[in-house]
């Protein structure tokens, strides 16, 4: 079984930066996407960015397109979440995750079908 290993949250004001790593041990390619989910309180989990693994396809949510940047070190099966210009509307839990959905590919617009977490790490944005 999988197992995820989250760093990098914390505090910072609205415009700054954050970088989030994701170690992940035990990684199975039966869950080829990879990446990261947020939770703000009172909301549903939503995608924010994925990463086929085999084939390196990024997916990013509408919301952070553009900001935030996923990367992959396939040597180290560590997935990073650069976060820039952060806004106050980024605020959330953030739950790194390796997944399948029933489909080929990834999707950060539905939840998949298969999935497994890591802890979460609160990333708060706040002037």
């Amino acid at each position: 079984q999988v197992q995820l290993t989250e760093s990098g949250g914390g505090s910072v004001q609205p415009g700054g930066s954050l970088r989030l790593s994701c170690a992940a041990s035990g990684y199975s390619a039966s869950m080829p996407c990879m990446g990261w989910f947020r939770q703000a309180p009172g909301e549903k989990r939503e995608g924010v960015a994925l990463i086929h693994v085999p084939k390196g396809f990024r997916y990013y949510a509408d919301a952070v397109k553009d900001r935030f940047v996923i990367s992959r070190d396939n040597a180290n099966d560590t997935v990073y979440l650069q976060m820039n210009r952060l806004k106050p509307e980024d605020t959330a839990m953030y739950y790194c995750a390796v997944a399948v959905y029933p489909f080929a590919g990834c999707s950060v617009n539905l939840l998949p079908r298969d999935q497994v977490w890591g802890q979460g790490t609160q990333i708060t944005v706040s002037s």
